[in-house]
Formats: C-alpha cells, structure tokens, sequence
C-alpha cells in the first residue's frame, strides 16, 4: 500500500528545476535580443550616414586639408546647387540601393539552399561581413569605397535576418518578440550612436572604429549566451530539411493547450518527415503572400519617406544644419520603429493591411508637404517620422509573429525564412523611386 501510494502521488516540485527553465528562458530572449541588435546595427548606421557618404567626394575636392573621413558638416546651403532643396547631386537613395539590393537578391534566393549551409557557419560569415563593412567605410579614400563598404553591410545583414528567423522556430516563440526588440534596438543604437557621436563633434572615421564590437558581440550572443538545443543543426548540415520544428525539443517550450490547438489545426502532411520538395515550398510561398504584400507596402512608403522625402525636407532657419536635421529625422524614426518591435507582449495587430494603408497615407502626407512646404519646421516632421516608424515596427513584428503562429511545423523554418523578402523588396522598389522624385525636386 504505501508503495502504491507513492506511486500515485502528486509530482513533486522541484524549484531547482524551474529556475533553470526561467534562466533558459531568459538566456534565449536576450540573445535573440542582442542578435537582433547585431546584426542589424551596421544597416542603420549606413543609412544614418548616407548624407555624408554623398557629401564626402565633393568635401574633399574642394578642401586640401581635408581628412580622409566620411563627411564634412553641411552647414546650410549647398553652393553646388541652386534648388531650394539644397540637394546633394545623388539622392540618398544610391545609398539605400547599395545598402538594400544585396540583401534582397540573398532574400530572394537563400531560403531554397542555406538549408546546406550549417548556423555556426553563417553567423560567422555575417559577423565577417559587418567588421568588413564598418573598416571599409572608415578608411575609405573615396566614395566608390563607401559605397562597398555598404554592399559588405547588407550582404551580413540579409544573410543574418533570414538566418536568425529561421533559428526562433528551435526555440520558443517568445524568442520573436526579444529579436524584433533587437532590431529596432539596432535602429535607435545605430542611428543615435552616428548621429550624437559626430553631433558632439567625433570623426565619423573613429565613431565607426569603435563600431567594430558588434560583430564581437553578435559572435558572443550566439555561441555563448544562447542554450542551443541538440536538434539545432550546428556545424553540420541535418539529414532532413526542415524537419527539426516538429520536434521534441520544439514540442517541449509549447503550452499544452497550445500544443492541442497546433495538433488539431495542423494537416496531416505537415507532421511528415523528410524533405522539401520545391512544390511544397512554392506552396509555402503562395501561402505567405497576404504576409508578404502588406509587409512590403509598408516598407516602400516608408523607406519612400526616409531615403526620398526626409533629405528635402530642409528648413534653413532652424537650429540645425542640413545634415544634422536628416540625422535627427533618422534617429526619431529609428526611436518609433524600438518601441512598436517591442510591444508583442502588450498588443498584437491581425489587420495588417490596415497598416499598410497609414504607412501610405503618411508618404502622401509628406510628399505634398515637400513639394508645396506648408510644415513650418522640423518641429512639425519630428513627431510624423516618429508615427511612422511606429508603423513600420508594427507591421514587422506581427507579421512574423502570426507567421510562426499560423504556419505548419514541418514549413515554419522555410516560410521565416522566405517571408523576410517582404520589406527588402518594399525597400529596394522604394530606393527606385526616390530617384526621379529627387530629380524632379532638385529641378524647381
């Protein structure tokens, strides 16, 4: 009897255990986090730069004592040109093509072979590409190097986002939401960093050298900081694709009712093994496209905004120079953009599409307060270019939240991975179209 009884007994609870579990936990969200921040953060400061990498060449020809750097101050007008813009010969938007393009072409076409290529691997290569990219940028001599050092930025950064995405389906889903932080984390670090740096009046060349510890500390965050588990497909390719997200390891950070709704919603074949095959992932693909669409609406009317209107959007009088005035309209967007990737836990949106449509309303918005100047100051954009950052966090975040929670285990790793085009190709078709934009506003 007394052997029966202990038999039947309750579990007993052991409190070593979950503070083990809450540690993992916490050890996992944060590393997410500060991969997140890493690996995004080289992206941002380019594109907190571009004023300057455009500015560089002609600093230097016109200035014999003029150092090597990335930039001079712009301090008001622009004698090269006669527009009421104050323009730079180029738009921006060279920079975000050059910051962008690779990235999207690695988007396009990776999710349907990195599968081959074990993590440990890519993380190294993408922590290789920024530290490249940052050296580049630093030492370079002229513009054509810059611009390189771009291209170095966003292959680490498309090759990491697609990478890191697919890693959160080994580990519980709250994952997402430390990642998401992360990035947006990148955004207000990255672009705050150049801005206040160079602001108080430090060479951009020694603010990027000090930037060389991120891929150090993208390094650190994901060989020593997360509890990877045995599933995880380290330093040698698995035998199966895709096929890791159904397993024990996954099944084991679920909630039980969560578990019995996947079970019950989930069809039969997505719990098969085994590969693949290119018409279950072009399935997939059909799949995420009312993901991908609204994702990619909000990121063109966005990056429309940052990389088309926010250079012209100049006011003479202010405070601020030229090139000081779009830094600060970065950074405030990058603050906005922190704090929507950060609100998982608080408020999750469905509607995405209505996302969409404000982000367009707000390009709208500005495109005609460009061209007829009826803000009175940078005081008016700073509170807009904050909303629209807000946008653009919120769409990312939910995005791939309802993703991870709508898709099938055997296709979740694939379809993270693939649905990350979405704001790359918003962003590159927005890149294209900030060209004849400025053009026609340098031209009044």
């Amino acid at each position: 009897m007394e052997q029966t009884a202990s038999v039947n007994a309750e579990p007993v609870h052991r409190p070593d255990i979950d503070v083990v579990g809450t540690c993992t936990k916490w050890r996992n969200w944060s590393g997410f986090w500060l991969l997140g921040l890493c690996n995004n953060f080289a992206y941002v400061v380019m594109l907190s730069a571009a004023h300057d990498i455009l500015k560089k060449q002609e600093s230097q020809n016109g200035t014999a004592s003029t150092s090597p750097t990335l930039a001079v101050e712009f301090q008001g007008g622009n004698s090269s040109n006669s527009s009421r813009y104050d323009c730079n010969p180029v738009s921006t938007a060279a920079v975000l093509l050059a910051d962008i393009l690779p990235t999207l072409v690695i988007k396009l076409s990776a999710p349907f072979v990195i599968h081959k290529l074990p993590y440990g691997i890519r993380v190294l290569f993408c922590a290789i590409m920024a530290a490249t990219s940052f050296l580049l940028v630093s030492f370079s001599s002229a513009v054509w190097m810059s611009i390189l050092g771009v291209i170095f930025a966003s292959i680490g950064a498309g090759l990491g986002e697609l990478t890191f995405l697919s890693l959160t389906v080994y580990f519980s889903r709250d994952v997402l939401g430390g990642w998401s932080s992360g990035t947006g984390g990148a955004g207000v670090g990255g672009a705050f960093l150049y801005s206040g740096l160079t602001q108080f009046g430090l060479s951009p060349q020694v603010t990027l050298l000090t930037m060389l510890v991120v891929p150090l500390t993208l390094l650190l965050s994901y060989f020593f900081l997360l509890v990877v588990p045995p599933s995880l497909p380290q330093w040698r390719v698995r035998a199966t694709e895709y096929t890791a997200v159904g397993s024990e390891d996954r099944r084991a950070l679920m909630d039980e009712s969560e578990e019995e709704e996947q079970e019950k919603s989930t069809p039969a074949e997505d719990r098969t093994v085994g590969p693949l095959t290119l018409t279950e992932k072009l399935h997939v693909i059909k799949g995420l496209l009312r993901f991908v669409f609204p994702l990619g609406l909000v990121y063109f009317a966005e990056y429309f905004i940052n990389q088309g209107l926010m250079e012209l959007m100049y006011f003479p009088k202010f405070f601020l120079s030229h090139a000081e005035q779009y830094r600060w309209y970065q950074t405030l967007y990058q603050v906005g953009v922190l704090v929507s990737r950060s609100s998982l836990c608080c408020v999750k949106i469905r509607k995405l599409w209505a996302v969409s449509l404000l982000q367009v309303v707000n390009a709208v918005l500005l495109l005609f307060a460009v061209r007829y100047q009826f803000l009175p100051s940078a005081w008016m954009v700073f509170p807009i270019v904050f909303y629209e950052g807000l946008l653009g966090g919120a769409a990312y975040v939910n995005t791939f939240y309802f993703i991870s929670k709508e898709t099938g285990d055997r296709h979740r790793e694939f379809a993270m991975a693939a649905a990350s085009v979405g704001d790359s190709l918003g962003i590159a078709v927005a890149g294209l179209t900030a060209f004849p934009v400025h053009r026609y506003f340098c031209s009044l």
